[in-house]
């Protein structure tokens, strides 16, 4: 809660007036003791006005870009308008030798009003699968997951799931050197299986 100075100079005098210990009158007052002493320093060394609360003042930014360069970005910017601001800042960074990331360019040029909302197509899931699985094997769903084992390196996980049965057909462990690793998984899956599914579903995780 924030007092007024008034306020807080009327309670630096109730408690210099009251004859209880001042502790046990801060507890009555419902002030913090730190919160009393600090009033009472800034009252002894500047008086009533040096009990008002003054707005902060935000501290200058060093690493703040000068205004010259923002200018000279949106000039920039206005020069090359099929880039997007990530490829705006990587040339405009190789051509004028000053760095300026994606991020703070986006920022710079939304401020110049230079940015253009972007169009969304909302897409509504259905409410169940169009093509709908009857038997095993018509359907398969392949994922990766690319991970790093400590000592060893980058490696893929990948996996084969029936979509019918929703069973894991096949799990697989590669290096990304590994040629193909999906053919891999998949051919070694029908050889083993004689099986063949009509379609086949991929993402990479």
């Amino acid at each position: 809660m924030r007092y007024p100075a008034s306020e807080k100079l009327e309670i630096i005098r109730t408690v210099e007036s009251s004859h209880l210990p001042v502790k046990q009158a801060l507890d009555m007052l419902c002030i913090p003791r730190s919160t009393f002493y600090r009033w009472y320093d800034l009252y002894v060394d500047g008086g009533l006005d040096a009990l008002a609360d003054h707005s902060p003042r935000p501290g200058s930014v060093w690493n703040r870009i000068p205004d010259a360069r923002r200018n000279e970005l949106i000039e920039f910017a206005l020069e090359h308008e099929a880039l997007s601001t990530r490829e705006l800042a990587v040339k405009y960074t190789d051509e004028k030798r000053y760095f300026i990331s994606g991020s703070s360019a986006y920022r710079i040029l939304k401020a110049a009003d230079l940015i253009t909302a972007p169009d969304y197509v909302v897409i509504k899931a259905a409410d169940e699968f169009k093509d709908k699985t009857t038997a095993i094997n018509e359907m398969w769903q392949t994922d990766f997951t690319y991970f790093k084992i400590i000592g060893w390196g980058w490696y893929y996980l990948s996996t084969i799931l029936d979509d019918y049965s929703r069973y894991l057909q096949v799990m697989k462990i590669g290096h990304p050197s590994t040629r193909s690793i999906l053919r891999y998984c998949v051919m070694g899956y029908v050889s083993d299986s004689k099986n063949s599914p009509n379609n086949t579903h991929g993402s990479c995780g």
